[in-house]
């Protein structure tokens, strides 16, 4: 579009839709990108052993799960019930580390196998689904899909992230 200036010259002008385009593409590039990295947190190498049973996580991506602290280290475990355990009884497992330095949980949401923050899911326990290490706190990012699943494999309870205890963890031991 042409128009002209005060001193009589033609300037070429973009139409505001051109420039809104423009805005609008690199807003969804950097959703992109930003959605794209969240699964590599749940990414653990070959190498990673979860610190309160010592199996390799790698074997068990439909369980994996991840604490993230401060200082940007990270430590993977093969299923919720072992990083409800780390982060319930920290001073035995995490040695130097206390909850306070936790800034994230990650878990794999059973149906969309996909992480979803560990502190807002919701946890089916006591189904006839068994995980790495036996009867698991089975994580969904959706109370519908938790529901259903409790449903469908028999659950005896559906948990918030602070309502998992000691207790209830051996319980699920023994």
């Amino acid at each position: 579009m042409k128009g002209s200036s005060p001193n009589g010259r033609q300037v070429h002008q973009r139409p505001l839709g051109q420039i809104f385009l423009v805005i609008l593409v690199t807003f969804c590039i950097c959703l992109s990108s930003a959605a794209s990295a969240e699964p590599d947190v749940l990414q653990p190498s070959s190498r990673d052993k979860c610190p309160v049973c010592g199996m390799f996580v790698a074997k068990y991506p439909d369980w994996t799960a991840v604490m993230l602290f401060r200082d940007k280290s990270r430590v993977f475990f093969d299923g919720a019930k072992d990083m409800f355990k780390y982060y319930l009884d920290s001073r035995r497992y995490g040695r130097s580390r206390n909850t306070s330095d936790v800034v994230g949980i990650r878990v794999t949401d059973y149906y969309s196998l996909t992480p979803t923050d560990g502190r807002e899911a919701f946890y089916v326990v006591g189904s006839d689904v068994y995980g790495p290490m036996g009867r698991e706190p089975v994580p969904f990012k959706k109370r519908s899909d938790a529901e259903e699943f409790f449903k469908d494999h028999r659950g005896k309870r559906i948990l918030r992230f602070n309502e998992v205890t000691q207790a209830f963890l051996k319980e699920l031991d023994s």
